[in-house]
């Protein structure tokens, strides 16, 4: 809608933004056209998608192949006890379809992997990674790298957090950060989360999102942000392009998603 002037209804529906000197009406228009990604609709997905829509996201791609359990209900807050056995991506779009009639809603019933990775992403304008597992995250990061796509991954942990912004070749990819998966981190199923810390890094994916379809603020590529709510604190790290990276490095070897090897099979 480039060039077009937002309805009377879009103009109630942004005000908050239109008079942000940062967004006004031309950072609006560029969210409307702007198409996101969303890998995983789990913890960090869920307040992701939430505040895309109602942002204004034009596009929104839902990936997630999953069904909601019981489980989830506790920190998943889109789906509620009458979703039970429903995939999370067609109940996802359904609620956010009543929230922003103005977002296109892309429920994909599928897992990422290195299979298919490069052809989920084809299209999208920028990807979140919300997946709750090391294979996910390396694959996604590849297809991102690769295809020259924007990515935003975040992770959490028991009471920890962390978010950066895979910009390349502007700054590091994740391979560079993370060599190799932790082998303490397990998925939360099994370690354990608390129930608000997904909504606090779900909402920083989406703000980072935001601001990279805005084109406006200092985005977290080439920080890590660390995230303690044990202890409500938040800092960020430098983060360098590893020159030896097989992904991003001087001399990579890697021409397409590729899996890795983990300490231990990954679930959602």
């Amino acid at each position: 809608m480039s060039g077009e002037r937002l309805s009377a209804e879009q103009t109630e529906r942004y005000q908050a933004h239109l008079t942000l000197p940062e967004v006004g009406l031309a950072g609006q228009q560029r969210l409307l056209e702007t198409s996101v990604l969303l890998v995983g609709i789990g913890g960090l997905g869920c307040p992701a998608a939430q505040y895309l829509a109602a942002a204004g996201i034009g596009k929104l791609g839902l990936l997630d192949d999953d069904i909601v359990e019981r489980s989830n209900l506790q920190r998943q807050i889109l789906f509620t006890v009458d979703d039970l056995g429903g995939n999370k991506a067609e109940v996802a779009a359904a609620r956010l379809g009543g929230l922003n009639p103005d977002v296109e809603l892309v429920p994909i019933v599928d897992r990422l992997a290195a299979s298919n990775a490069a052809g989920l992403i084809e299209g999208w304008d920028l990807v979140i990674d919300g997946s709750d597992n090391f294979a996910t995250r390396y694959v996604v990061n590849d297809a991102c790298v690769l295809a020259g796509t924007p990515l935003v991954t975040g992770s959490i942990y028991q009471f920890e957090g962390q978010v950066t912004v895979v910009d390349s070749p502007l700054g590091p990819c994740y391979r560079c950060i993370f060599p190799a998966p932790s082998p303490e981190q397990a998925p939360c199923r099994e370690a354990g989360v608390l129930a608000s810390l997904p909504g606090v890094v779900g909402t920083i994916l989406a703000t980072e999102a935001l601001k990279l379809g805005i084109g406006a603020g200092s985005s977290l590529t080439g920080r890590l942000l660390l995230i303690d709510m044990r202890e409500t604190s938040f800092r960020s790290v430098r983060v360098r392009r590893d020159a030896g990276c097989a992904l991003c490095g001087d001399e990579p070897s890697i021409e397409r998603p590729t899996a890795v090897a983990l300490c231990r099979e990954p679930t959602d």
